[in-house]
C-alpha cells in the first residue's frame, strides 16, 4: 500500500491508493475523513444471502465525501437505506502512509434490525483527535442480514446459512488489515468496539475462528453473548441452533408469498416483510462463523484471547422492561424462568405497587449484566490476555418527587459519551458529564494503543480477576468499586448452568 499525498494532509491533500483504486480524501479539522469506501460488492440480485464478495475495481477517482446508504431496515436513517450498503468511513490524524496509528473499528447496534454508520453520534473526529485512525463498518441487519433457509444451506459451500451480517464485518475487518495502512493506521493494531447488537458482534468475533487475527483489543458496550440456545429467545437468551434458525427462515418465506429462495431473490428488498420481532432476523449458532454455544467455548478455551474492555449501563431495565405492576413481573418471571423464578423474584425484589429498579435488573442483568460478568470470569480464568470492566451510572440524582426518581444510566447512553458528542445527544451537560465522556474517550483510545485503558491522565483502571473483582465505576466520577449486584448474579448464573443441562433444554422446549 502506499499514500500518494507527499504534501501535509493540511493542504490540497492527494487521493489514496487502496486495492480496488484512488479514493477522495476530504479534510476536516485537521484530520482527513474518507465516508462511503466500498469494502465489498453490493449483496444484490444473486449476492443477497451470501458471503460478501471483494469490491470491484474502479478507474478514476472515487469520490469518497458523503455517507454511503444505511442497510435496508425498518427505520429511516440519515442517509438513507439501500441493499448496496457495504462501505466504511475513515477518520485519520495521520499526515502520511507510515505513521503506524492504532485503529479503532466501530460496529453499530441496533438489535440487529436497524443501524448506520451515519449517525451524527457516531462521527469519529473527537477519538481520532486522541491519536486513532476511526473507521466505521457497515453490516446486513435484519432477515437480509441474518435469514436461514435449508435451500440457502444446499447451495453454501459449508452447507450453513445466515450470519451473513457477521461475515460482512469479518469482510470489513479484512479490507482494513489489507488497506489501513495506506491511511497512516496500523494493520497490527486493530481495536474493534460496539454497543448493543454491536457490542454482541464484538463479543461474538471474539469467539469466530474466521476473524482470528483481524482485531488485537475488543471493547463490547452493553453486549456479551454468553446464553444458550433456545427456541422460543429472550433477552440473553437470543440465540437458535442453525436447524431452529431454519424453521423461522420457512416461516419468512410464507410470510413473503413465494415458496423458493429464487422467487424470494425476486422481491424488492423494501417489500420484503421485514422489521424488529420478525422471524431470521438474529445471529446464529451454525457451526461455522459462530461454532457452539459461546458460553461452552470460552470454558475451552477456545476463542481469540485478546484484552478486552467490557461493561454495561447502570439501568439498562429501563430501556427492556415492560412490566408495570408487580403482578405483571412475577408473572413474566415466572414463565421465563421456570423452578428458579422465586429465587430470582427474590434477588430483584418488586414493590408492593411498583416495579422499582431493584426488579428492573433483572432486565439488565439477563441481557447484559450476567454476560459481561461471565465474560470477564471466564476470560480471567481460561485466557492470557487481561480484562477491563466498567460499569457506566452518570445520571442526575432525581428527587424523590420526580417520575424520574430511582433511574440509572438507559440503554445507549455511554455512545455519546465514548465518541464524545455529547452536544448531540444531551441538552443540558454538566461538569461531571464532561469529565466522564473525557475520561471514557481517553480509556478508549488508551486501550486501542496499548491494550490497557490506563495513563496518566486517568484514575487507574485495575484488570479484573477472581482475586480482584474490581470495576471502573463511570459516574459521576470515575472510580473502583466491587461489581455490581454480585450475589444477584449469582443466582442468574445457577439458572444458566441449569439452562445447560438436558432438564433445561427439555424445559425450555
Amino acid at each position: 500500500m502506499m499514500f500518494i499525498a507527499v504534501q501535509s494532509i493540511a493542504q490540497q491533500p492527494s487521493p489514496v491508493k487502496v486495492a480496488e483504486g484512488l479514493v477522495q480524501v476530504t479534510s476536516e479539522g485537521g484530520l482527513t475523513v474518507y465516508k462511503g469506501i466500498p469494502f465489498a460488492a453490493p449483496p444484490v440480485g444473486n449476492l443477497r444471502w451470501k458471503a460478501p464478495q471483494p469490491a470491484a475495481k474502479w478507474e478514476g477517482v472515487k469520490q469518497t465525501t458523503k455517507f454511503a446508504p444505511a442497510p435496508m431496515q425498518g427505520g429511516n436513517p440519515q442517509s438513507g437505506k439501500s441493499e448496496d450498503c457495504l462501505y466504511l468511513n475513515i477518520w485519520t490524524p495521520a499526515k502520511s502512509a507510515n505513521e503506524k496509528i492504532p485503529v479503532l473499528v466501530w460496529i453499530y447496534g441496533g438489535g440487529f434490525s436497524f443501524g448506520s454508520t451515519s449517525d451524527p453520534v457516531h462521527n469519529g473526529e473527537h477519538l481520532a483527535r486522541k491519536g486513532v485512525v476511526l473507521v466505521s463498518i457497515a453490516y446486513r441487519v435484519g432477515q437480509l442480514g441474518f435469514l436461514a433457509l435449508p435451500e440457502l444451506n444446499e447451495e453454501n459451500p459449508k452447507h450453513v446459512s445466515g450470519n451473513y451480517g457477521l461475515l460482512d464485518q469479518i469482510a470489513g475487518l479484512q479490507w482494513i488489515k489489507d488497506n489501513i495502512a495506506a491511511f497512516g493506521g496500523d494493520p497490527g493494531k486493530v481495536t474493534i468496539f460496539g454497543e448493543s447488537a454491536g457490542g454482541i458482534s464484538v463479543s461474538m468475533l471474539c469467539a469466530s475462528p474466521l476473524a482470528k487475527g483481524l482485531f488485537h483489543g475488543a471493547i463490547s458496550q452493553s453486549g456479551g453473548s454468553f446464553g444458550p440456545t433456545r427456541p422460543t429467545t429472550f433477552p440473553g437468551e437470543n440465540m437458535k441452533t442453525l436447524q431452529q434458525a431454519t424453521t423461522d427462515g420457512k416461516a419468512f418465506l410464507q410470510k413473503s408469498g413465494v415458496s423458493s429462495i429464487a422467487d424470494l431473490r425476486k422481491i424488492e428488498a423494501d417489500k420484503l416483510p421485514m422489521g424488529f420481532g420478525m422471524p431470521g432476523a438474529w445471529p446464529i449458532v451454525d457451526g461455522y462463523v459462530i461454532p457452539d454455544d459461546q458460553h461452552k467455548l470460552y470454558q475451552a478455551g477456545k476463542y481469540n484471547d485478546i484484552p478486552v474492555l467490557i461493561g454495561y449501563n447502570s439501568d439498562e431495565g429501563a430501556s427492556f422492561s415492560r412490566e408495570k405492576t408487580p403482578e405483571e413481573f412475577v408473572n413474566g418471571v415466572k414463565a421465563r424462568y421456570g423452578k428458579f423464578a422465586d429465587d430470582l423474584i427474590k434477588a430483584y425484589p418488586v414493590g408492593e405497587k411498583t416495579v422499582p429498579k431493584t426488579a428492573r435488573d433483572l432486565a439488565r442483568d439477563a441481557a447484559f449484566g450476567w454476560q459481561t460478568w461471565s465474560w470477564a470470569q471466564l476470560q480471567a480464568k481460561t485466557g492470557k490476555s487481561k480484562v477491563f470492566y466498567y460499569y457506566f451510572d452518570q445520571h442526575p440524582d432525581y428527587p424523590e418527587d420526580s417520575p424520574r426518581f430511582g433511574f440509572g444510566s438507559p440503554h445507549g447512553q455511554d455512545v455519546a459519551y465514548v465518541f464524545m458528542h455529547l452536544d448531540k445527544s444531551k441538552p443540558e451537560t454538566t461538569k461531571s458529564d464532561l469529565e466522564i465522556s473525557e475520561a471514557m474517550g481517553t480509556y478508549w483510545t488508551n486501550f486501542a494503543k496499548f491494550g490497557d485503558p490506563n495513563s496518566k491522565e486517568v484514575p487507574k483502571w485495575p484488570a479484573f480477576s477472581d482475586a480482584n473483582p474490581e470495576v471502573m465505576v463511570l459516574g459521576p466520577t470515575p472510580h473502583i468499586g466491587p461489581v455490581p449486584s454480585v450475589e444477584s448474579l449469582k443466582v442468574l448464573d445457577a439458572y444458566f448452568e441449569w439452562r445447560r443441562t438436558p432438564e433445561g433444554e427439555a424445559w425450555a422446549k
